[in-house]
């Protein structure tokens, strides 16, 4: 409409928001205003890796990855965290990217209700719970830490 219109609004940093779990691994990212996070895929890490995860940071260029740590209700670290920081230092080592720990509490479970009110179950080209947990976290840090030009303190 206004041609040759340019925001003011200096693009924010893109980052990548990813769900570590057993089999799967949600993957969400931020739109170039670093504001707004979507859900992106699933990868099944039975049958792909954690490079998948890298290839996604490089396709979109993000300064940062998002990792949910999955702290019990009382706030504690249990087996799946350690499990989730283990499989963050592995992309800590494929990367140069800043790896951050944000708490996902909760965040499964409100993505499957969310898909669940959807109609959708896990099937080919319907958003999957674990990718819209990724956004979900994703979210969270964003909110948490506007217009950051810094990661936040690690968990």
């Amino acid at each position: 409409m206004y041609e040759g219109h340019r925001s003011r609004r200096r693009p924010g940093r893109r980052l990548l928001g990813v769900d570590l779990g057993e089999r799967w691994v949600g993957v969400a990212a931020t739109d170039d205003t670093g504001v707004l996070a979507s859900p992106v895929d699933t990868i099944d890490i039975r049958r792909s890796s954690l490079d998948a995860v890298i290839r996604f940071a490089v396709e979109r260029d993000v300064s940062a990855i998002v990792v949910g740590l999955p702290k019990t209700m009382s706030g504690s670290e249990g087996f799946q965290a350690r499990r989730a920081r283990d499989q963050a230092e592995a992309l800590r080592v494929m990367t140069d990217l800043p790896v951050i720990f944000w708490d996902e509490r909760l965040t499964t479970a409100m993505a499957e209700r969310i898909a669940q009110r959807g109609g959708r179950k896990r099937r080919r080209g319907a958003v999957q719970p674990d990718a819209l947990a990724a956004a979900i976290l994703l979210q969270s840090y964003i909110d948490a830490n506007p217009y950051s030009e810094r990661p936040a303190k690690r968990l």
